[in-house]
Formats: structure tokens, sequence, C-alpha cells
């Protein structure tokens, strides 16, 4: 295995601090990670600008390559903007197993405070309703099933 596919499997692995069920790379943030001079060069884009997340996860991205052997460089990399779109269907999963529900719908099509229909995590069922625009974390919404009655965080569409 080559030393660029080792630095990108470290990094991959990396959990994320305010959802551990699910990677960096599940959610689409880690961009590449390339060799530069010996460097493990890591490229990440924060889910929004204001995560206050962001420095945990490249510190840990940074951590996992040196642990794996490798000098490590991290870059914050704004452009394009993450989107919900860059999770992957394994992340998606994984946010269901643990009880979030995954955005639903294309990234940037909703706004703040849209109503969309949401499919309950536990039970599948769309017959949910929104609580609180806001849920455990700002990019999550608080939802609840009226079929199962159980609440649910909805990771909303960005």
């Amino acid at each position: 295995m080559s030393d660029a596919a080792r630095a990108w499997e470290a990094a991959a692995a990396v959990l994320d601090p305010e959802v551990p069920a699910v990677t960096v790379a599940d959610l689409g943030i880690l961009r590449e990670v390339t060799m530069e001079g010996g460097v493990a060069v890591a490229r990440v884009t924060p889910t929004y600008s204001g995560c206050p997340a962001t420095l945990a996860i490249e510190l840990a991205i940074e951590a996992a390559l040196r642990e794996a052997g490798f000098e490590a460089r991290i870059e914050r990399v704004l452009r394009p903007a993450w989107t919900t779109d860059w999770i992957t269907e394994e992340g998606r999963e994984k946010l269901r197993a643990y009880g979030i529900a995954p955005p639903e719908g294309p990234a940037g099509k909703a706004a703040l405070f849209d109503m969309p229909e949401v499919t309950c995590p536990r039970c599948g069922s769309r017959n949910t309703a929104r609580i609180s625009e806001f849920g455990s974390t700002a990019c999550k919404a608080q939802y609840q099933c009226r079929a199962c009655a159980e609440p649910f965080d909805y990771f909303k569409c960005l």
C-alpha cells in the first residue's frame, strides 16, 4: 500500500466528535490526503464556517496521521462549501442506525425554518413533526415520530 493510501486510511478513520457513529470520510469533510515532500497533507472542509468541532476534527486527523507514522499538515478548504450531498451512502446508513435521520432531498434547497417531510430513523414512518428547528447541534433539527412517539435528530440539508 502506498504512503498516500495509508495516510488516507488513517485520516478517514477519524470519528466526528459530535456524531461518533460516522467518520470524517463518511461525512465527506475529508477532501483528500496527499503526500507532499514526505508530509501527509489532509484537506478538510468544515460542515459550515461556524462549526465548533472544526478545530477538534483537524487536530484528531493530525493526531491520526502522526500515530500512523507520518509528519502531518492540515489544510482547511472552504471552497467549494461542504453540503450534505457529500455524505456517503454508508454515512447516511450509519446516521440512521445511530438514530439520526439523514438529510432528505438535495442540499441547498432548504431554507431556515422549512418543514421537510422526514422519515423516522427508528420505525421508518413518514408521519413525523418538527419539535424544534435546533437539535443537539446547529446542523440538526429535533423531530418526533407520531407513529412510534420517539424523538430524534434530523441532519438538516445544508
